[in-house]
């Protein structure tokens, strides 16, 4: 045989018992599940204070009545961290899902956006922010400003922590 020969012998055990490694890591994503989780509520809760939902698109500006008396900055904040929607927020995490959410009764609305009309009575009414006085509606129609969803920079984060996990886990292995 005339020319260049080159014979190898590749030994794969290193490579074989990483892939071992990751496929083991992977048979438990809640902790990855979980990181992301605080990094969707810690954006979500950040969103609250603005004004533009995940999207990128402005929310629908608040009426120039109620813009008046709002104690809070930020279109959905009035109650400060602790009685309103920002305090009701939570992240669960499982093996294959993040739910971040609120269980407020008017979370929905801000979100999706309707029309609330009263139930059982003639009006809707409620009372402005102190000193505001008492105002009765027919209805009372929410634009939809969607604090929850997932944003760009949300996508880069969710893509960088899989890799640190991933990379921090089969580095410790």
């Amino acid at each position: 045989m005339t020319g260049a020969r080159l014979t190898a012998t590749l030994d794969l055990h290193e490579l074989t018992a990483g892939l071992t490694r990751l496929r083991a890591l992977m048979r438990d994503t809640t902790p990855v599940a979980r990181a992301i989780g605080v990094g969707l509520l810690a954006s979500t809760e950040a969103r609250l204070g603005g004004t533009v939902g995940p999207d990128g698109r402005p929310w629908h500006a608040l009426s120039p009545a109620y813009a008046a008396i709002k104690r809070m900055p930020g279109m959905l904040l009035e109650r400060g961290t602790q009685g309103g929607l920002l305090g009701s927020l939570t992240m669960a995490a499982g093996h294959n899902q993040v739910i971040v959410g609120s269980n407020k009764v008017y979370a929905a609305i801000h979100q999706f956006g309707g029309k609330i009309v009263p139930k059982n009575a003639r009006a809707l009414v409620f009372r402005l922010s102190s000193g505001g006085g008492i105002v009765r509606a027919k209805s009372v129609t929410i634009p939809a400003r969607p604090y929850l969803g997932i944003s760009p920079a949300d996508e880069r984060m969710m893509v960088e922590v899989v890799d640190e996990f991933y990379y921090w886990a089969l580095k410790r292995s």
